[in-house]
């Protein structure tokens, strides 16, 4: 009879779960298990309250009845068709904010290296404007246009922060004067633009989920639900490469090919969300950090990040259509909470 490996202190509360004769194990850190099951519960429970809220109060259970095919066709019109995907799409883009904002900051090593801070996120608002302004395109073009605007980008200041290595203090400075750069030349694309097409590329520039339904939501999830799967296969490598290069490497990690597609993966997370609702900003800063510090992780973690994200998200956009009395888009919410959030942190990252 084997006798039981001897147990291991990892410093934490673990759950280590076998399976195939222990073959397979997985390991769990207890604390961030329940912070996420506690985020994605709060994320659901917000989700039900901006069902029910509207210029047509509908009760929780009525909700729920809705959700599951009972009810009045009024009452399942107006949940199912009118608000569901608008809730869904609040939960799914956070969460690919909130994973892409944990990519960049790992890999950056540094709590500013979000996308929307280092340019990500104004080189696919660029790629869609080129797309929207220059040539009339649809949803799909738009989406193709905010990858190849990311993407393009994310090439640029790499290369731009390349110098025998690049390091993440030098990628986030690049990474904002290219951002200060497409902010310029974006505002000059709309100011060109024929009246009405500025105008509309102006609204859906504020980052906003007003208007949108399943058309949207549909391809959204197809193409989470395609990125996903590479995201937590390079979960472990990522946390690898932020104990530097060498150790990386000497783990077995290819770290130059493992930061490229970390790089295109949060690009492509960054797109999907400028392609579906416009740039919605500060998502991606704080979502990972706030998670980080519920955990009391060394580092920020993928899946806490996802569930906080949608939990902002989906917060914010409840905020905005019904706190203030009038309906914004919710990407003015989250830039007005956001901006304290990023004073908040530049004070704590300037002290000695």
């Amino acid at each position: 009879m084997r006798a039981a490996p001897p147990a291991i202190d990892f410093g934490r509360p673990v759950q280590v779960v076998r399976g195939l004769d222990g073959r397979l194990s997985a390991r769990f850190d207890r604390r961030a298990l329940a912070i996420g099951l506690a985020l994605a519960a709060l994320a659901l429970g917000v989700a039900a309250v901006s069902l029910a809220s509207g210029t047509y109060p509908i009760a929780l259970d009525d909700v729920l009845g809705a959700l599951v095919g009972r009810g009045e066709d009024q009452l399942r019109m107006i949940v199912v068709e009118w608000r569901l995907p608008r809730v869904a799409l609040a939960l799914l883009l956070g969460a690919a904010l909130g994973t892409s904002g944990a990519i960049f900051q790992s890999l950056t090593r540094n709590p500013l290296g979000s996308p929307d801070i280092i340019g990500f996120s104004a080189g696919s608002y660029t790629g869609a404007l080129v797309v929207m302004l220059m040539f009339s395109g649809g949803y799909y073009e738009t989406a193709a246009g905010a990858l190849v605007g990311g993407l393009v980008t994310a090439l640029a200041v790499y290369l731009l922060a390349w110098r025998r290595g690049v390091q993440g203090f030098r990628l986030i400075v690049v990474g904002i004067g290219v951002a200060a750069m497409l902010s310029a030349f974006n505002a000059w694309m709309i100011r060109e633009a024929e009246l009405e097409v500025a105008l509309s590329a102006a609204i859906w520039g504020a980052g906003s989920l007003n208007g949108l339904g399943f058309e949207q939501l549909l391809p959204v999830a197809l193409a989470l639900c395609v990125l996903a799967p590479p995201v937590l296969v390079l979960a472990r490598p990522l946390r690898q490469l932020e104990m530097g290069d060498d150790a990386a490497r000497a783990s077995g990690v290819n770290a130059n090919r493992t930061r490229a597609l970390l790089m295109v993966l949060g690009v492509a997370l960054t797109a999907i969300v400028t392609a579906a609702a416009g740039p919605i900003s500060f998502i991606a800063l704080a979502a990972p950090q706030i998670a980080r510090r519920l955990t009391r992780a060394a580092g920020v973690a993928l899946v806490p990040s996802a569930l906080m994200g949608g939990l902002l998200l989906v917060s914010a956009d409840w905020a905005a259509q019904h706190a203030l009395g009038v309906q914004l888009p919710v990407g003015v919410m989250t830039v007005s909470i956001g901006g304290l959030y990023f004073l908040w942190l530049l004070i704590r990252e300037g002290r000695p």
